[in-house]
């Protein structure tokens, strides 16, 4: 019993020494426990703390981002159709897009409008995927070159010049920022290239016509011969059709309400007849085209090569004490001053003090009086010969571009001359080339070729005829070389393929030659001599002023067929007494290229922008600069 007592007081001590173990476990397991949620908690926190970091970088950035691909969209429109850019007019042979003021333009406009840009809300996604932020873009914009076909500069602006190119550089600095503090900063920099294409001439001259008819009276009698017309057809009046077939290829326009037909007469049809063909439509009630002022003064080109004021404005007749000053005939003898001038054949140039040493100072040839002329191709080379007979006998004046020389022949006289005929550039003095004015003080009697069929305008030879009062055509009048491919059935230069449509231009033949035959008090009168019937005239004719009566008009026998390859302007129609008439339009003249001194209004009217293409954006380098902070 004793020792039973004894163990059991042993096994009560022992348990008492185990008592709170589990407690102590217990404690240490909370501990760790604890310990655990506090890591958790921990790295989650820091979880949140870098991703939301990260979140709000990736923000910046592409709040900077958008503010690079909002200036690089933006800067497109400016260039198009009713841009800040977009030039609104310019005068003839002025930069479309002048510098710095365009680049001062652009630069004003982006930094304005985004200089301080806001990304509002979620966009287009949601609230956990979209990143809310702003930016702040601005731009520097520098003209790096501008260029034209005719000159790798645009200081001076060639007058002649069809396009003209410009590349610019620009970056974009983009500065984007989130909720926090982060920012990030990109740069995006490149070249922007713009092309403008100067504007039809047909709102600079009339030569861009393939005929123009001011006063066309709707069922007048008269009536339009048949045959084929291509390039820009219009009247301020109304058309009247008679038999036989009219085709026309380009645009046809009148201001009248209905047409003349031999059957709808007198009030006109509505329609067009059967018989005529308009291939690129034909439109009525148009508005009106107002003729030109005629900025230049041609008899005021011969005596200085620019014939119109230095800022574009038309210049009044020139004195006979200036002429008197400048013209000098084969003798040196200068014209006269006051009284009746001498008839005869002057040009404008200067001696050296013991009159020796004659130089070329003026724009062309001047005629006093009446005279009759033959215009022939030198038999080498690109000179231009004239054999003109007036009052004072038979001058024969050479112009050779490429010795830069002018002969003047008469009654076994021989006077040559240093320097050409050259049309200057009325702002700067500078010359645009060589270029020729053939004015007459009196009517052309006789104005031909060297034979029909045989070339009269050499390649190279950019020549404006006018006279005073009529010009009389007696016979063809060729360019040495075709600008634009003849009637169907006419033999093709090499490397054109059969079945070329008529009036193609044959990138060969153009070697800027150029005829422009103008009146502004009479008519171009046609008194063929030619024994076929047959006449053709490479020319852009025009008779044409303001309120003149002026037109193309049959003095002589009745012609076959007459061909004009260039166009016809005139104030009135008349008759011209041809069986057939066709007029192939000189596409060149499309563009800016026209005879030289050709009636101009010198300022486009209307609708006068260049033509900008869509320009080319190059990216040369983008940079994330990663200022965050």
């Amino acid at each position: 019993m004793q020792r039973e007592n004894s163990q059991s007081l042993k096994r009560r001590r022992a348990g008492q020494n185990e008592r709170g173990v589990a407690l102590i476990t217990t404690l240490l397991l909370l501990m760790l426990l604890t310990g655990l949620t506090l890591a958790m908690a921990w790295s989650s926190r820091s979880d949140m703390l870098i991703n939301g970091y990260y979140r709000n970088f990736r923000g910046s950035f592409y709040a900077a981002d958008s503010g690079i691909n909002i200036v690089r969209q933006a800067m497109t429109p400016l260039f198009q159709p009713g841009g800040a850019a977009y030039p609104a007019g310019f005068a003839i042979g002025t930069n479309p897009l002048p510098s710095p003021a365009t680049e001062q333009l652009v630069m004003n406009k982006i930094n304005a409008t985004y200089g301080t840009g806001t990304i509002t809300g979620n966009g287009t996604g949601n609230a956990a995927s979209s990143w809310p932020g702003s930016y702040n873009a601005t731009l520097v914009f520098a003209l790096l070159s501008c260029s034209t076909e005719l000159s790798p500069t645009c200081n001076p602006f060639p007058p002649k010049a069809k396009t003209a190119t410009y590349t610019y550089s620009y970056t974009i600095t983009s500065t984007g920022m989130s909720k926090g503090t982060e920012k990030t900063v990109l740069t995006d920099s490149g070249r922007f290239t713009v092309a403008a294409v100067i504007p039809n001439p047909a709102a600079l001259n009339f030569a861009g016509y393939g005929m123009f008819i001011d006063q066309n009276t709707l069922c007048d009698g008269s009536t339009l011969v048949p045959g084929t017309i291509t390039g820009p057809v219009f009247t301020n009046g109304s058309w009247n059709f008679g038999t036989g077939n009219y085709t026309f290829t380009d645009s046809v326009g009148q201001a009248g309400a209905t047409v003349g037909t031999s059957t709808a007469c007198p009030s006109g049809a509505k329609t067009v007849p059967s018989n005529v063909t308009a291939q690129q439509g034909f439109n009525v009630k148009q508005p009106t085209v107002t003729l030109p002022q005629n900025s230049f003064n041609q008899e005021q080109a011969v005596l200085d090569g620019r014939g119109v004021n230095p800022d574009g404005t038309s210049v009044p007749p020139p004195s006979q004490s200036a002429l008197s000053n400048a013209l000098r005939d084969i003798n040196n003898t200068p014209y006269k001053a006051t009284g009746t001038p001498n008839p005869g054949v002057y040009l404008p140039y200067k001696t050296d003090a013991n009159g020796k040493n004659p130089t070329f100072t003026g724009g062309g040839i001047m005629v006093q009086g009446d005279a009759s002329v033959v215009l022939t191709p030198a038999a080498t080379g690109k000179g231009q010969i004239y054999t003109i007979t007036s009052g004072s006998g038979t001058t024969t004046i050479t112009i050779d571009p490429v010795s830069n020389t002018t002969v003047m022949s008469s009654g076994g006289t021989n006077l040559t001359i240093a320097g050409v005929p050259q049309q200057y550039d009325p702002t700067t003095g500078a010359s645009d080339g060589y270029d020729t004015m053939l004015y007459v003080n009196g009517n052309i009697t006789k104005l031909s070729g060297p034979g029909q069929g045989k070339p009269a305008i050499n390649d190279g030879t950019a020549l404006t005829i006018t006279a005073l009062d009529n010009v009389t055509v007696t016979g063809d009048i060729l360019y040495k070389s075709e600008p634009v491919t003849g009637t169907p059935g006419a033999s093709l230069p090499p490397g054109m393929a059969p079945g070329t449509p008529i009036d193609t231009l044959i990138p060969a033949n153009d070697t800027g030659q150029a005829l422009g035959i103008f009146t502004a008090k009479g008519d171009i009168q046609l008194a063929n001599t030619q024994s076929n019937g047959n006449l053709e005239i490479d020319a852009s004719l025009a008779t044409l002023s303001q309120g003149g009566t002026g037109g193309l008009i049959n003095t002589g026998n009745a012609i076959q067929t007459l061909t004009i390859v260039g166009g016809r302007i005139q104030n009135d129609i008349k008759n011209i007494g041809a069986t057939q008439r066709n007029v192939l339009f000189d596409k060149r003249f499309a563009s800016s290229f026209s005879p030289p001194w050709f009636p101009s209004t010198g300022i486009l009217p209307g609708n006068n922008a260049a033509n900008l293409k869509t320009p080319v954006i190059t990216r040369l380098q983008w940079l994330n600069q990663n200022n965050y902070f």
